[in-house]
């Protein structure tokens, strides 16, 4: 105890030793008070359910490269990558000291490496363009920030240990996401959007204020997204498992109240949705749904059932805005004319600028000009918006980079619709592995209508499907896990994580019940 009470008083004396030589007082005397409330709920905050929840709250309340810590440095140190940062220091000691805490299997780690490779080549054989155009400072960034943002999925994989822990992720999850949407539908209303003035509540500083996007006679929302189209995306994305805890939630225990309330959640997320005003969450939606047709027809039938009535109440309260983002298209010939304005400015022309783009990728069509060349914004800027990652990866990495983002993309709901087919998954994990697939087939239609690895927060939340895809390949329960006709509340309920950092929640929500014809060893885990 006395060496603890050394070593901690020596680090607070640091800290505040270091805020009064180099930091302004305001800004060092805020220092010091967050160092001792992170000291006094250290055994609250230091837990790696607390991590990843710290995480996720950073990714969906933060707006990205609209804040960033007050602290003098040559560049702007945002939220996000700090927590990433820290976790991942974290992680890696825990690995080197913890014996308890050990590596999980990624299960996607070959396709994340083979889209790395595609990356990596498209540089390799562009050298000499990417030299002589002084743009290595821009290839080597990119490449760097493409591998901070990958790591998230690493890191929330190793915190998903148990169901407890993966069923927190997806309840905050779907509630964060029902908080952003609410607050989407107040900025459509009032006009103001209250995740700009987190500075005057946090620590923070306001770096670039929302620029404005006009469409269906009003201002769109932005709520803690980078665009609209990135809102609309996200809030889209995160509906399959809205669905899904209506039936295998945890809380409320009895089953009509939480049909109750997480139906409310997904009204809320759709309304939320429609003030973006955006017509690529139409053909997400509608990709979402042909998926969820083709191999849960019931299912489908039953959403398509529930939400008929909500479309209709839609179009009479709002129909300015159901007219913008479904009426469109049932007019091709203007959907289509809307497409060739604005060629290159701000991705409004996505058919308009196909042509150009596809005349540059003729002269490099296997390995582009090289990842990350393509400058889009400031002085330095040397090509044009395209809202379309798929023709962006083509231009900068070729045909081996556009297959490279076929396997990174394709591979997990792939496997994991496979495993969702599978008679020996129990149904709740089946239909969640189902829901994931969904979502990521949401995520890969969006990838043609808008720059997606430049929306940071819609990426982060596939990084966290992919991540809940992996534990359910890899740890879920199959034969002799839990019984299948459990109550929800209990057989998701896992145990509460108050452990010290490094001290991972391996065990299940149930004790496995050993197949009848096999002894306990003999049983999978």
């Amino acid at each position: 105890m006395k060496t603890r009470a050394i070593v901690s008083a020596a680090l607070l004396a640091a800290v505040a030793l270091a805020a009064a030589l180099w930091v302004p007082p305001i800004i060092g005397g805020g220092i010091l008070i967050g160092v001792s409330v992170l000291y006094l709920a250290r055994k609250a905050l230091f837990t790696w359910a607390s991590a990843l929840i710290i995480l996720a709250s950073v990714v969906m309340f933060i707006p990205v490269r609209r804040y960033a810590i007050p602290i003098p440095l040559p560049f702007q140190l945002e939220p996000y990558r700090v927590v990433i940062v820290l976790i991942v220091i974290a992680m890696v000691v825990a690995l080197l000291i913890d014996p308890r805490f050990t590596w999980k299997p990624v299960k996607f780690g070959v396709s994340i490496g083979a889209f790395f490779l595609a990356m990596v080549l498209s540089i390799a054989t562009n050298v000499a363009y990417i030299s002589e155009n002084g743009l290595g400072g821009a290839v080597l960034g990119n490449l760097i920030n493409f591998g901070l943002l990958i790591s998230v999925f690493f890191i929330v994989r190793q915190l998903l240990r148990g169901e407890g822990r993966v069923l927190l992720l997806i309840q905050f999850l779907v509630w964060s996401a029902a908080i952003v949407a609410f607050f989407a539908v107040v900025e459509k209303v009032t006009n103001v959007n209250v995740f700009l003035d987190l500075g005057k509540v946090l620590p923070l500083k306001l770096i670039s204020d929302q620029t404005q996007s006009f469409r269906a006679g009003g201002d769109r929302s932005y709520a803690s997204s980078q665009h609209p189209i990135a809102l609309s995306v996200m809030l889209c994305m995160v509906l399959p498992f809205a669905v899904w805890l209506t039936k295998y939630g945890s809380r409320p225990a009895n089953r009509i109240s939480r049909t109750i309330v997480y139906g409310c959640l997904i009204a809320v997320i759709l309304l939320g949705m429609t003030t973006a005003v955006s017509r690529t969450a139409v053909i997400v939606i509608a990709v979402m749904v042909l998926l969820t047709l083709a191999l849960r027809p019931r299912l489908a039938a039953i959403l398509i059932g529930a939400t008929i009535p909500a479309l209709l109440i839609g179009a009479v309260a709002l129909p300015k805005l159901i007219g913008t983002m479904i009426g469109s298209f049932l007019d091709p010939a203007q959907l289509l004319a809307s497409q060739y304005t604005s060629a290159g400015w701000g991705g409004a022309g996505r058919l308009a600028d196909l042509g150009p783009a596809m005349a540059k990728v003729v002269q490099n069509p296997f390995f582009g000009t090289g990842f990350g060349s393509r400058v889009l914004v400031g002085a330095n800027a040397n090509a044009f918006i395209l809202d379309d990652q798929v023709l962006g990866t083509l231009l900068e990495a070729g045909a081996v980079g556009v297959l490279g983002l076929a396997i990174l993309m394709l591979t997990p709901p792939l496997r994991l619709i496979g495993f969702a087919l599978r008679k020996d998954v129990p149904p709740r994990y089946a239909q969640l592995a189902f829901a994931c697939a969904v979502s990521c087939a949401g995520y890969i239609a969006a990838l043609f209508f808008y720059d997606a690895f430049g929306f940071l927060q819609t990426f982060f939340v596939l990084c966290w499907v992919w991540a809940i895809g992996a534990w359910l390949l890899s740890e879920s329960p199959r034969l002799g896990g839990v019984l299948e006709d459990a109550p929800a509340h209990l057989a998701l309920d896992g145990p509460r994580d108050g452990s010290p950092a490094g001290v991972p929640d391996d065990s299940p929500a149930v004790p496995p019940t050993p197949a009848p014809d096999r002894t306990p060893e003999e049983v999978p885990a």
